[in-house]
Order: C-alpha cells, then structure tokens, then sequence
C-alpha cells in the first residue's frame, strides 16, 4: 500500500492520529509527499539508564498491525539502527506480534488470564483497556516507571496517553504526533460550485453549525436538471459525525467516564447532547447528505465521498489517501454550547499499555524508552507523513494548531450494548424527536453503563 511503511513509522513514534484509522485494519493509500529537506537538531544529551543484562530475552511488542520500524526514510533509519543498539546494550531481541484486529482482545485476554502475556507491552484501543482495568488485567504507569524515565521528565523518548478513570496507564513512545477528526473538502468541487474556501471561514471566526448547513445546502444540486443530484453537501457515518458533533458541543456520549464506573451516567439526555443531534438531524432532512448505500446509518457511508461529487466529508487523517482530487481540512464547527478546545470525540483512542503478569515491567519499558532515543528529523512531529496527504501549509496548520489534541476521550463503545448506534437510528432513520429517542433509550444506556461497573 502506497506510502504504508511512513504511516507505520508515524504509528510506533506518535500515536495521537490514526486511531480511529486502525480499528479493523481499514487504511487508505497515501498519496506522494511534496520534496521536504530534513532537518538535523542537535540531540539533546541525557543521563542514559545503566545497561542490564536481560540473558537473551525477547520483548514483544503487539498491535493489530505490523509495528516493526522500517528504512524507508531517515527517521525510519535512525530507529532501526538505535533498535539494534538497545538490543545489543540489554542482550535482547524486540519483536513485533502482529495479531489480527478481530483475534487481537481474545488472545490478550486469554494470554492474561493465563498469567502468561502474548505481549509485554501491547497497544489496546481505550474502549478495549477500560473494562481490561476493571478486572486489574493492566498496570499504572506508576508501577513501572522511574522519577527520571522520560516519561516522568521530558517526554522526549515517551508520553503519557490521557488518564482511563483517573489514572495513568497508557503511554506513546517519542515525541506526540499532530493528527485528529476533522470536516475535510473537496477543493476541487468547491471551486467549481463557487463555495467560499472553508478555512478562511475559520480563521475569520465565521465557521458554525449555520453556515456549515448553508454551505452543503448550496453544493447539493442537479446540474443537469434530470431530477437526480450530481453534488452533495455532505457525508460521514452518521453515528461517528454525531459522536463529534455532541462532542463540539462540549457534550458527550457518557458523561463523566473518567470519575469512575459508579459515577459514569448516560449522555442521550444531556441538553447539548440533543442539541447536537438536532442539528445532524437537520442535514438529513435538509437532503443534504448522500446516502450511497441506500441505509442513512450503514458504517459504509464513511467512503462514501471518495466517489468525488461530495463537497464536505468526516475523515481522520489516514483516510484521505490517494484521493483524485485536492482536499482541505478543518475542524468541526463548534457548536453554542461548546469550545475551541474540544473538537471531536476520540473513539477509536488507541497507546502502549503492560499487562498484568509481565515480568521485569520496569526494565520492559526501560528498553521501550531507549528505543526511541533518535534525533528529531523534522521541523515538526509527522511533518513527512501530513505532507504526503496535504498540498497546502494552511491544512497542516489547520490540523497543527486547531485539530490536534482538541479530541475527547469517547468511550460508549466500551460499555456492553450501549445502544448510540439505535438511538442514531432512530433519528436519522425513524424520524423519531431526538428528546423522544433519548428518553427511549436512556434506562438501557445506563443500564449498560452499570453493567460493566458490576463486572469490575
């Protein structure tokens, strides 16, 4: 797959992008980077751990994809050859478990059950880690960390991932990465329908739910006048656009999941989660939307504006590769009740974690550390990776400055038959109220939500 071993470099350095983008192995194709000239910083010197002599052991790293670093670039080079110093410095061998996603929580939690990890240190989506906390099946970071590991100091080899119930657990090795959810454009189309370039709606502070509704009513049309639209307005999965959109409403789909499973309540009934849906509601019943599959909820329709005749489209940054036709990008528009700082929602979360049962943690992520100890050959973290997908300094901008680090932590998917998806559906299919579908389905989403608490 095109550019495939950039994006898998950019997932083992950096983990903040692709999320959503791993989840059952779909990736899109990237399409050629522009010539970038790498830059050289010096390194900064550390005091470096002393070497142990680990007897030959293999670590193991696991994903649901190939993790093992490549010399694809300079970046690429310089963590193969700094692997092969760490394994020589410990008397070890780093191997990389590449588990298909649908196997992938099954043999984890077998493995730890079994008080034997598949993995010593294993990337999990958040969704899956949640209930794995609950049944004390991953350690903290607390209990296999030093006060002077990277982490705890200048997160220059290693970074926390935000807290799961208030604690830390999860963690990315070298320097974060820039990458997010956002609403993308077709700039090709828009220039040819005339519509005003959505980024400078943004820096001008003009980009809101009203006029994103205006814009997609303007680029749905019948150009040839045979009854049938050739351009619409718009497209996504409808339950991952009102996930982000309850989310840029400073909502969300269970509200306040980081305080505890006992304190975890259902977000269908929240005003400005309402608000949101409201407002997804409307671009369905304004046709602004194309439905390719003929089902408004079909997970499908997130390809769908890859067909080109969409003006405005839900993409994270790993689907927009090898596309025919320029993009843009910027993020949702906030809605009244919320802010800049919140954007999206991260449902598809994923980091490092150590299972319970692995031996020696604190020299595993040790090791883990120094695997990453290369200088930084970019002017910005995944600069090569973000300038083989977009074509303008303004997009990387955009997803620098204003779509980065704005993702909330969605977790109703960790939560056993959390019915999000049927009250979508009710919606957008049934033509339900939203007030009426949240009063449906609120006493089985708490329900769900108590369910895994009791498991703990």
């Amino acid at each position: 797959m095109k550019n495939m071993k950039a994006l898998l470099i950019l997932l083992l350095v950096s983990c903040f992008v692709i999320v959503a983008g791993c989840s059952g192995g779909k990736t899109a194709e990237n399409p050629t980077p522009p010539e970038v000239e790498e830059k050289t910083p010096e390194k900064t010197e550390e005091p470096q751990a002393p070497a142990v002599d680990l007897g030959g052991r293999t670590i193991k790293l696991s994903a649901w994809w190939d993790l093992t670093p490549t010399d694809a670039d300079a970046t690429g080079q310089a963590l193969v050859e700094q692997q092969k110093k760490v394994e020589e410095k410990y008397n070890v061998k780093i191997e990389y478990v590449n588990v298909p996603f649908e196997e992938y929580m099954d043999k984890f939690t077998t493995s730890v059950l079994a008080g034997e990890p598949f993995s010593d240190i294993a990337f999990l989506e958040y969704k899956s880690a949640l209930p794995t906390i609950l049944k004390g099946q991953l350690l903290k970071i607390s209990e296999f960390t030093a006060p002077t590991s990277s982490i705890n100091t200048d997160q220059r080899l290693a970074n926390p991932a935000p807290p799961l119930l208030g604690e830390l657990y999860a963690f990315n090795g070298g320097v974060k990465g820039n990458g997010g959810h956002g609403i993308h454009y077709n700039r090709d189309l828009f220039e040819k329908l005339g519509l005003p370039d959505l980024q400078q709606l943004y820096d001008n502070g003009e980009w809101t739910w009203s006029k994103f509704l205006e814009i997609a009513k303007q680029a749905t049309k019948d150009t040839n006048n045979d009854g049938k639209m050739d351009t619409y307005g718009f497209s996504g999965w409808a339950a991952v656009v009102g996930r982000n959109f309850i989310a840029a409403n400073g909502g969300n789909t269970v509200l306040d999941p980081e305080n505890g499973e006992s304190n975890a309540k259902e977000g269908f009934t929240d005003p400005k989660a309402i608000e949101a849906i409201e407002f997804l509601a409307s671009l369905y019943s304004n046709n602004v939307v194309k439905v390719k599959t003929g089902d408004k909820v079909n997970w499908e329709e997130g390809d769908t504006f890859k067909d080109g005749d969409v003006a405005m489209f839900h993409a994270a940054q790993w689907m927009v590769g090898d596309l025919n036709f320029e993009v843009g990008v910027v993020p949702y528009p906030v809605g009244p009740q919320g802010s800049p700082e919140v954007t999206y929602a991260d449902t598809g979360l994923n980091a490092y974690f150590i299972p319970k049962g692995v031996k020696d943690p604190e020299l595993v992520y040790q090791v883990f550390e120094e695997l990453f100890d290369v200088p930084q050959l970019e002017e910005y973290p995944t600069q090569n990776y973000l300038e083989s997908l977009y074509s303008t300094e303004d997009d990387t901008r955009i997803i620098r400055e204003h779509i980065t680090g704005t993702g909330l932590v969605g977790l109703d998917e960790a939560y056993p038959e959390y019915p999000f998806n049927d009250f979508i559906a009710d919606v957008i299919v049934n033509n339900a109220s939203v007030a009426s579908a949240a009063e449906k389905f609120k006493q089985q989403a708490q329900a769900s939500i108590d369910k895994l608490g009791a498991a703990k």
